[in-house]
């Protein structure tokens, strides 16, 4: 179910969403058909989660930019946020902006993702689930969407993360910066 009534920045619509998301089930239906007709396991079950989690972020922001009237791509490569307002930065490209969409996909039910600093930005948080129990394999349910999260988020909403001399530094939001983001919700499925 989609909320109709969430709030939405940079003249984003609900049909962004749900085209990205078709885009998505789309490309995954077509390759996992070819993987299973060649004998190969399905993407979703040769992708470490890790993996799968950029890729999904990846290809929705390349989506949601695709039919958005207003963000484009960020063209610099691995700078913040993900999606920026057209003709906000020279060349559509910015190492730190502040005028964009950070968009993130995890299998953690609720939306926690790390992010590699405590910002204030907008946050758009995928979450899917992938069937990698059912037997035999070829019978196992395609990768879903359950839930997406969409807010404005400060700085003040994150954790920091402590980490080992060799980790990198991350950020996720707290207790209360969740229940904060969690309450303009885009998208819940009767799954989530």
């Amino acid at each position: 179910m989609f909320n109709r009534d969430a709030e939405m920045p940079y003249d984003l619509r609900i049909p962004d969403f749900e085209i990205a998301i078709q885009d998505v089930y789309d490309f995954f239906r077509d390759v996992n058909d070819l993987l299973m007709g060649k004998g190969l396991p399905r993407l979703d079950d040769m992708l470490r989660p890790a993996a799968m989690s950029g890729i999904l972020s990846d290809m929705l922001t390349a989506s949601l930019a695709n039919h958005s009237r207003s963000l484009v791509e960020n063209k610099h490569f691995n700078g913040h946020p993900d999606l920026i307002l057209r003709g906000e930065y020279p060349n559509d490209a910015v190492s730190a902006g502040t005028e964009g969409v950070e968009v993130k996909a995890t299998r953690k039910p609720g939306g926690a993702v790390d992010t590699h600093g405590a910002r204030e930005q907008w946050l758009c948080v995928f979450v899917y689930k992938v069937d990698s129990t059912t037997e035999p394999a070829r019978r196992r349910a395609p990768m879903q969407f359950t839930e997406i999260y969409l807010s404005h988020v400060l700085e003040s909403d994150f954790r920091k993360n402590p980490r080992g001399e060799l980790g990198t530094r991350t950020a996720t939001l707290h207790r209360q910066g969740l229940k904060k983001f969690r309450e303009n919700w885009i998208y819940r499925s009767k799954f989530a």
